[in-house]
């Protein structure tokens, strides 16, 4: 078999394991995002490193909901410094500035929070501050590695500790789930943690149909008519998200 096929295998063994094992969690998660739909709450996301890309995967695009609010901090990022990145994450005292400086936070909602290890300062102390804050908090993380590995919290914890919801991406620990030769490549944990979001998402609005609120949802903008319905979400949200 090709290394292309087993990793495509892969990904469609561990949708189907997540599609039977978290379908309890992803109906909480999708149920708390709800309630902050149905009450002008909004949805906050953030990851650091590649988990990043989670925090910007439900916002601001076709079918996303116009009120999320991503958390991004270029330090935390990869686009600067990778591997500076990487030594920042785990250090302590960033998480309360950060969210110091997000408005929406102000009229509640939910957190989720993406790491694959689960075991990184900053998103551990995310998680606290916005319990601290009166939101509820959902991760997305890989139970299998964390159980592997020791937290760099100065309290020992982990992410999988301390939230509300914890939905298990089931990977392997690693993350990395093809081998080829010698090498070990095929990191799984960005395509299903977007499956995972994505299915939270849609179940979400399916759950605020259902108690009478329609909830915002982005156009893509690549449409007729994308851009004009668009910028009426951007200049009302764009005072509270500064990512808009």
């Amino acid at each position: 078999m090709k290394a292309s096929e087993a990793y495509i295998r892969e990904i469609m063994r561990l949708t189907e394991e997540v599609a039977a094992a978290q379908a309890e969690p992803i109906e909480q998660a999708a149920e708390l995002a709800a309630q902050a739909l149905c009450s002008d709450g909004y949805i906050f996301t953030f990851g650091t490193g590649h988990s990043h890309l989670l925090a910007e995967e439900i916002f601001y695009r076709a079918g996303g909901l116009a009120r999320v609010c991503p958390i991004l901090e270029d330090s935390l990022m990869l686009h600067r410094a990778a591997a500076r990145s990487s030594q920042i994450e785990r250090a302590s005292g960033l998480a309360k500035p950060l969210l110091d400086d997000v408005d929406a936070v102000r009229f509640g909602g939910v957190m989720f929070l993406f790491s694959n290890s689960g075991c990184n300062t900053v998103a551990v102390d995310m998680a606290l501050e916005a319990k601290a804050r009166g939101l509820s908090t959902v991760c997305i993380t890989n139970l299998k590695h964390a159980a592997r590995s020791v937290s760099r919290h100065p309290e020992g914890k982990k992410l999988c500790e301390v939230c509300d919801v914890v939905i298990d991406n089931m990977g392997c620990y690693g993350d990395a789930a093809i081998s080829v030769g010698d090498c070990v490549t095929g990191a799984t944990s960005t395509a299903i943690g977007a499956m995972i979001l994505q299915a939270v998402v849609c179940r979400a609005i399916e759950l605020s149909q259902a108690h009478g609120v329609e909830p915002e949802v982005f156009h893509s903008a690549n449409t007729v008519g994308g851009d004009d319905a668009n910028e009426a979400y951007i200049q009302k949200y764009k005072p509270y998200v500064k990512a808009l």
